[in-house]
């Protein structure tokens, strides 16, 4: 199991030296993928390639504005977006991206659900298509329900990543999220074929592990029990880093070791 940090290349010597082993990084910021100038590009990628962790996933993939559901989708806008967002991702040497993107996958009000569905499994197909010559793999979020309508359980995104069926497309689980309220345990096991990247935050005002009291003693049995071996990224609030670090890494690393990875 590798652990890893959502934030800024900037700090990866902070984290790297509370022993975390990745970066995750922030798609719209970071790839510079709402940005016209390529040199804006250009120039964070310098920054990127001096960091003291590798940046190996990213998050935050669509801004509120392209829509993937809804009867204002412009399929053609969204494939451009996607090609650019990808092509910088493998230059960065990202491998995973992280489809959550709640204002996005939003579904309107009094639109057909049947129809978003099947928006939405179009959007998977056309991002599974071109992930692939980039090696990138995309992971679904389930997000909790105040922040997006769909897709918004564990067991709801693994059937929607099976009905896309590309290898290519795969589900991510996120504590912060299942802990508000999916808490479906079982789902996250049956699920463990697909799952291919995980978040970690505390559900009351979602800090780092360790940083208020949180229970993830389910979550991580369920991980355990799914098979699942692959990275956790902590996606949260910071207040100090450099403080704070060294304790949510400690903290991780006992959460594993309990349920017996």
């Amino acid at each position: 199991m590798k652990l890893g940090v959502c934030a800024d290349p900037a700090m990866s010597p902070v984290l790297a030296e509370a022993g975390f082993e990745f970066l995750e990084l922030h798609v719209q910021n970071h790839l510079k993928t709402t940005v016209e100038d390529e040199a804006a590009f250009t120039a964070e990628l310098a920054r990127i390639r001096t960091a003291a962790l590798p940046c190996v996933a990213a998050n935050s993939f669509l801004p509120a504005s392209l829509k993937v559901t809804g009867p204002d989708i412009n399929r053609n806008a969204l494939a451009a977006y996607v090609e650019v967002a990808f092509e910088r991702a493998a230059q960065v040497g990202i491998e995973t991206i992280v489809f959550g993107s709640g204002a996005a996958r939003r579904v309107p009000d009094d639109f057909e659900r049947e129809i978003a569905w099947q928006q939405l499994l179009e959007f998977g197909q056309l991002l599974g298509a071109l992930a692939q010559p980039y090696n990138l793999v995309v992971v679904v979020e389930p997000l909790n329900q105040r922040e997006c309508n769909i897709l918004t359980g564990v067991a709801e995104c693994g059937r929607y990543v099976e009905a896309v069926d590309h290898p290519h497309v795969r589900l991510l689980v996120d504590a912060y999220h299942w802990l508000i309220d999916d808490n479906d345990a079982d789902a996250i096991v049956a699920c463990g074929p697909l799952l291919h990247h995980v978040h970690i935050a505390t559900a009351t005002t979602r800090r780092a592990p360790g940083i208020e009291d949180c229970d993830f003693t389910a979550f991580f049995r369920a991980l355990k029990a799914s098979g699942y071996d692959g990275r956790v990224s902590i996606e949260a609030g910071w207040k100090d880093m450099a403080t704070e670090a060294p304790v949510a890494s400690a903290t991780l690393r006992r959460l594993l070791d309990e349920a017996g990875w």
